[in-house]
């Protein structure tokens, strides 16, 4: 009895942990651009796994789509302005454009940026590094 009672203490609690979307990260591409295959390259498999890529899931839209006559509202999306370059990062929270990072500025400055735009524009909230430094010791 005891072990059943584990069992679903450990699923309540699992399905209590399962994070909330807050947002959208949209990333908005086009077939041929070096940008977007460099990023696909560099983070397109470990975004998913980050905190930030679980807080704001990755969806990919297409340029051509948006650039249709009702490409944004047929995509459920409210853009401040036209999307002019691929890569383009669009936070989206409600089917509304938050904030965006035009281009691929590397894998060290879109995180910085990412994390950036997530603070600043939804309730996310940059993990705690728990490392220590080793001057940071005292005995």
């Amino acid at each position: 009895m005891s072990r059943i009672r584990a069992v679903l203490t450990a699923l309540l609690l699992n399905v209590i942990a399962i994070p909330a979307f807050a947002a959208d990260l949209v990333m908005v591409e086009e077939p041929g651009c070096p940008w977007c295959a460099k990023w696909e390259r560099e983070l397109g498999a470990i975004y998913p796994k980050t905190p930030e890529g679980q807080f704001a899931p990755l969806r990919k839209v297409q340029l051509h789509d948006l650039r249709k006559k009702n490409g944004p509202d047929s995509l459920g999306m409210t853009l401040d302005r036209p999307v002019m370059f691929t890569p383009t990062f669009l936070l989206i929270e409600d089917g509304v454009e938050l904030a965006r990072i035009q281009g691929y500025p590397g894998e060290d400055f879109f995180w910085g940026l990412l994390e950036q735009i997530l603070i600043e524009n939804t309730s996310y909230s940059a993990p705690v590094d728990t490392k220590v430094a080793p001057e940071q010791i005292t005995n």
